[in-house]
């Protein structure tokens, strides 16, 4: 950035504890503010309320609730991490359908699908304050006219179909950053351990039934690590003693550090089954960064992140035929294998590190101030 916006610019960061939406939304806020983003602090703020928001040269916000305080005494940038701004469920997704929702935000249309279609709380009282909270942050946002930033495409085009104008909203997807660790390309001797990776909530949109289904018809020496946890973890453990693949299957819970890291390394592909439209997610770009590929669901911003046959392969949501296909090509040609994680591990370089992402956030920035003060 210029001098001159160096020495102006101040940044507010929405605390990450404040932030619906899951490990992904939090691991990405909690890298921008521990990374050294040239000229900007990297203080993070709880409320904007009673505080005195001219001392900014500029604010970013990371969290819906936090746009009713905004009073426009400085530039002001919202990012836009999940769908809880134009969908009161939040998901996008219809549980008891098992399909995507292609509504825009209405009163009736999202009544109903609560009530029928199983998107969200069947309670009155809470689907009306559902719909409240999403509708209100949009609302705002129409008003204050303030730039918003997408992290995908998808997510970009949902909130225009909204009622936002497109000027208004601009791509940037997500950095990660690079493992502390040296990662390198997959070797023979791992590959040959046939291990494959899920990382997530074990809760039933993100596939983990689907995933564990396909398990079964792929070849008996594949072996399926599991870092995460959730309310659905019992029932899919009662899946898999059902199908015979309870040692098939290893379940780690929770994992940070070096645990993640260490289960990164020893599988040779990651796989990323979410059922419900994903606004992005990291877990493709963590897979790139340690040079291995991702097998991924063909849904909601998961596609912008896979580049098919060349860093990954997209799977159609819930055919538990063609993952296990897809489970079963990787796992039978190492070579195909490791180009794959190479070519992932090269794009993630050019376009996913957290250090390309601040360059390409810090002219949104400077534009922003610019902007206000013309």
């Amino acid at each position: 950035m210029s001098s001159t916006v160096v020495d102006k610019t101040m940044i507010y960061q929405c605390s990450a504890a404040n932030l619906s939406g899951g490990g992904g939304i939090e691991t990405y806020v909690a890298s921008l503010v521990l990374s050294q983003i040239s000229g900007i602090s990297d203080r993070a703020i709880a409320s904007l309320k009673n505080v005195d928001q001219r001392q900014f040269k500029l604010l970013h916000v990371h969290d819906a609730d936090m746009l009713g305080d905004l009073r426009q005494e400085c530039p002001v940038i919202f990012t836009l991490h999940n769908h809880s701004s134009y969908c009161p469920s939040g998901t996008k997704y219809l549980a008891d359908r098992g399909v995507e929702c292609d509504r825009s935000l209405n009163p009736l249309g999202c009544a109903w699908g609560h009530l029928v279609d199983g998107c969200g709380s069947r309670r009155p009282k809470n689907i009306i304050q559902d719909w409240w909270n999403a509708y209100h942050p949009l609302d705002t946002l129409k008003k204050l006219k303030i730039p918003v930033i997408a992290n995908s495409d998808y997510v970009r085009q949902q909130i225009i179909n909204s009622g936002l104008p497109s000027q208004q909203v601009v791509t940037l997807r997500y950095g990660v950053k690079i493992p502390k660790t040296s990662a390198e390309p997959l070797t023979f001797s791992t590959h040959q351990n046939q291990r494959i990776l899920f990382v997530g909530r074990i809760i039933a949109n993100k596939g983990i039934g689907w995933l564990i289904q396909a398990l079964s018809k792929t070849d008996p020496s594949v072996h399926l690590d599991i870092a995460g946890d959730g309310w659905g973890k019992p029932s899919m453990e009662k899946l898999a003693d059902r199908l015979g693949l309870s040692n098939r299957i290893t379940w780690h819970g929770w994992c940070s550090g070096d645990k993640l890291e260490a289960l990164y390394q020893q599988c040779f592909t990651v796989v990323f089954p979410s059922l419900w439209p994903e606004p992005a997610g990291l877990v493709t770009l963590e897979a790139y960064a340690r040079y291995r590929p991702i097998i991924a669901s063909a849904v909601g911003g998961i596609p912008e992140h896979v580049q098919e046959g060349e860093t990954g392969i997209l799977v159609p949501p819930n055919n538990i035929e063609k993952l296990a296909a897809a489970i079963n090509e990787l796992a039978s040609n190492y070579a195909k294998t490791r180009l794959m994680g190479e070519q992932g591990q090269a794009w993630f370089q050019r376009e996913f590190t957290i250090d390309v992402h601040i360059k390409r956030l810090e002219k949104i920035y400077e534009k922003t101030i610019s902007d206000f003060h013309c």
